[in-house]
């Protein structure tokens, strides 16, 4: 028991030299462009998917006017293959004025108009990951470049540099960004190239120096990618975890839900994860053809609620108990002293049925309290009750699916 609590005890030592400029006290909430529609460029064989000013145009509307702006999902982000294949006669970026007639500016004034807020793709390379133009030599012009756009949030990949200018490039494009004067979160994706090869990233200095950062490896639309990503996380928390909190967050990459790879169940699994984890909430999904019951997901109030938990303690994975892994974060409010829990169930199983788990709270660390008020995010009939903390309780978990619990300390 006193290991259990040691864990959460760690968590409380958030780093106090992490860079505070202001921004992204909450795991930003909002959507990027590259997993669900990647460097599609060809407009006359994809002309409702490809990256061009009248999809971004799109989602905007979609996101300001579905009840995703409301929710909180604040950012829409262009990912790779926004630009032209060349610099212009200043050495600026621009567009590939083809598919975004109207320029960055102008695209950047209309997402503004919908009440959100405009992010941008580019790399510290010589070349993006896609081979368009990179920072490398550029990095001043462009921060002040995405300034001029009036651009809000930057994400900043890592391809075609190597590993020993990485210190420096991200460093310095953090300190041109805040010369901009202009407010913009800096995603940071420096880590994911080392942690890939198996070299351990200096999170205590990412968070000096960035708002977000990727972690490992990028995600893609199948069950096996999020758990191998989930499984990286809960080996490796020990490593970054400290580092993060308001204003820093560790990123295991963009939501899957509403596209082709996750099962509903899959996909609760993934919107719980990423809150236990305070994960930034980035969909990448297309929503003009989202289905109800993915919208639902993302859109829970509850779920988004203990992700945004104004502590920004992250959670961890705590243990396995049958083929079903347990996670618990700490979250507000905090009632004389003791925390409130969300803790998610994981299954690994493929049984076929609903595993049921019978689980005493003092195995889930919560014992220090007379007993506590419960409640399930995503099936609200299940739990809506009190529990003792001497009492065991029953889930069942479905096969790849989540049972999402809140514990609130009652009795004091």
């Amino acid at each position: 028991m006193k290991l259990l609590i040691s864990f959460f005890t760690l968590t409380l030592a958030y780093n106090v030299r992490a860079l505070d400029n202001g921004l992204a006290r909450r795991p930003p909430m909002g959507w990027m462009s590259w997993q669900r529609f990647l460097c599609v460029v060809d407009c006359n064989l994809y002309p409702d998917d490809c990256i061009s000013d009248t999809l971004f145009r799109q989602m905007a509307d979609r996101m300001s006017e579905d009840g995703y702006l409301e929710a909180g999902y604040e950012y829409l982000v262009i990912d790779d293959c926004w630009m032209a294949t060349k610099r212009d006669e200043q050495g600026k970026l621009q567009p590939d004025l083809i598919r975004f007639p109207y320029g960055m500016k102008n695209l950047s004034d209309y997402v503004h108009s919908k009440g959100l807020k405009f992010g941008m793709y580019q790399a510290v390379g010589r070349k993006t990951c896609a081979g368009y133009p990179g920072s490398k030599g550029h990095l001043e012009i462009d921060a002040n470049t995405f300034a001029e756009w009036d651009v809000d949030y930057i994400k900043m990949d890592g391809c075609s540099a190597r590993k020993y200018e990485y210190k420096k490039a991200y460093t310095d494009f953090g300190k041109f960004l805040n010369n901009t004067g202009r407010p913009i979160v800096y995603s940071c994706s420096w880590p994911a190239y080392l942690e890939i090869p198996g070299i351990h990233a200096n999170y205590t200095y990412l968070a000096e120096i960035c708002n977000l950062w990727r972690n490992w490896a990028d995600i893609e639309d199948s069950y096996e990618s999020l758990t191998a990503i989930i499984d990286w996380f809960s080996k490796n928390r020990n490593r970054f975890i400290n580092s993060a909190g308001p204003g820093n967050w560790n990123d295991p990459d963009m939501l899957l839900i509403g596209n082709y790879g996750l099962s509903i169940e899959q996909s609760k699994s993934q919107m719980a994860l990423w809150a236990i984890m305070a994960a930034p909430l980035l969909m990448s999904v297309d929503f003009r053809t989202i289905d109800q019951r993915s919208k639902d997901i993302l859109l829970n109030k509850e779920a988004i609620a203990i992700n945004q938990d104004k502590l920004g303690l992250q959670g961890r994975w705590l243990k396995k108990t049958d083929s079903i892994d347990i996670w618990v974060r700490q979250i507000a409010p905090v009632v004389n002293g003791e925390y409130t829990y969300a803790v998610a169930f994981h299954s690994r199983r493929e049984d076929g049925f609903p595993f049921a788990l019978r689980v005493a709270l003092d195995e889930i660390s919560l014992s220090n309290s007379i007993e506590y008020f419960v409640t399930d995010i995503f099936e609200p009939t299940n739990f809506n009750r009190t529990v003792n903390v001497a009492e065991e309780i029953l889930v069942r978990v479905k096969p790849s699916g989540v049972v999402f619990l809140k514990f609130v300390p009652q009795g004091i």
